[in-house]
């Protein structure tokens, strides 16, 4: 007998059940013995506080295409991983006596770095752990790729497509504000991919005057309107050079909404354009997984179930040059991957005409 869990842990994506019906699918085919199958609810509080269920393969029917995650989701946070709960419990230790009370044999993981990092301790503390890369930021260091990134690009990208058509009858400014708090890939992808004029992202500290300069220069040439795509956490030069301290102080003193209503305000002040912000939000979250996602997560689901056939813990599944692999957990586990300022598509941005705001 064959018994595994499966867990979802941190921001949810489209693609997280079409990952879990690949692992389990391939299994139910490969295993050459019955297999147990324990999800945990609500990701590792599922596994802290013994909420599982058992499933079987009619509840991974249909799966392929249905977003979200059939488990819930929940963060917990790692730098909080050897605080107690409100009542008191150790995590760590429940969520090994859960693993052991259940005799399972590995513990699926389906998160991003933060998830990881915690699957990386629980590695370390004995248990059979494989971790899945899920993330629609495609932050997740020692992968290409991340599955709920494609598909959140493609809900970014038709907003933007959206907006060009009210923002050229009306000749308005629209700032477009896109998910990325640390890392700019959603609004680098679809900022290209939807004709942004320009993208702001947080790699790239920008200078408010460039972005001015555009949108004059536009203006002089014709055009009646412009689109600049605003990351969560995009970041001027002048917050780049403050210290660490000295910038969550001045974010935390921020009396707007976030980093987009400011540009646009400066926008509004320096320009007299009409403006107006456009926040997709968690749509970028939500929805069927495009076509991309799919094929992605299904492979993630079918090497972690193969790599546990092979008796391979501590890794987690990845994607390197177009190649299905394994990493181990403890070389990835909580680092970012960041868009490189010098990146190809980057720099095909700029030949194109895209302004990030930094010159």
């Amino acid at each position: 007998m064959l018994r595994i869990g499966l867990l979802t842990s941190g921001g949810d994506c489209q693609a997280l059940n079409a990952t879990m019906r690949g692992i389990v699918k391939t299994l139910y085919r490969q295993a050459g013995e019955p297999v147990e199958v324990y999800g945990f609810e609500d990701g590792y509080q599922g596994l802290i506080y013994e909420r599982y269920r058992m499933m079987d393969n009619r509840d991974f029917s249909g799966l392929l295409t249905r977003g979200g995650t059939v488990l819930g989701t929940s963060r917990t946070p790692f730098k909080l991983l050897d605080t107690p709960e409100a009542d008191g419990i150790n995590k760590v230790q429940a969520m090994k006596d859960t693993y052991r009370k259940l005799k399972l044999d590995c513990l699926f993981m389906l998160g991003g770095n933060g998830s990881t990092k915690t699957a990386n301790r629980l590695s370390q503390e004995g248990l059979n752990v494989i971790a899945l890369p899920k993330t629609i930021d495609n932050d997740t260091y020692g992968t290409d790729m991340t599955f709920g990134f494609t598909s959140s690009v493609e809900v970014a990208t038709r907003c933007i497509d959206e907006i060009h058509t009210t923002a050229s009858s009306h000749g308005r400014v629209f700032v477009i504000e896109i998910m990325g708090h640390k890392v700019g890939w959603i609004p680098l992808y679809a900022g290209v991919a939807g004709g942004a004029d320009v993208i702001l992202i947080p790699e790239i500290p920008y200078d408010i005057e460039n972005v001015i300069r555009v949108i004059e220069e536009r203006d002089k040439a014709g055009s009646r309107f412009t689109i600049v795509v605003v990351a969560e956490g995009a970041i001027s030069k002048e917050e780049a050079a403050l210290s660490k301290k000295e910038y969550k102080k001045l974010v935390a003193a921020r009396t707007t909404p976030s980093v987009a209503y400011d540009i646009a305000n400066e926008i509004d002040k320096r320009t007299g354009r009409e403006i107006r912000i456009a926040v997709p939000g968690h749509t970028q979250r939500g929805g069927t997984p495009d076509a991309q996602d799919r094929i992605f997560a299904t492979q993630c689901g079918v090497e972690a179930a193969l790599a546990c056939l092979k008796g391979k813990f501590g890794v987690m599944i990845a994607q390197i040059n177009g190649k299905m692999t394994r990493v181990p957990l403890e070389e990835v586990a909580g680092k970012l991957k960041y868009v490189d300022p010098k990146g190809d598509l980057v720099k095909e941005a700029k030949a194109l005409g895209i302004s990030f705001g930094d010159e």
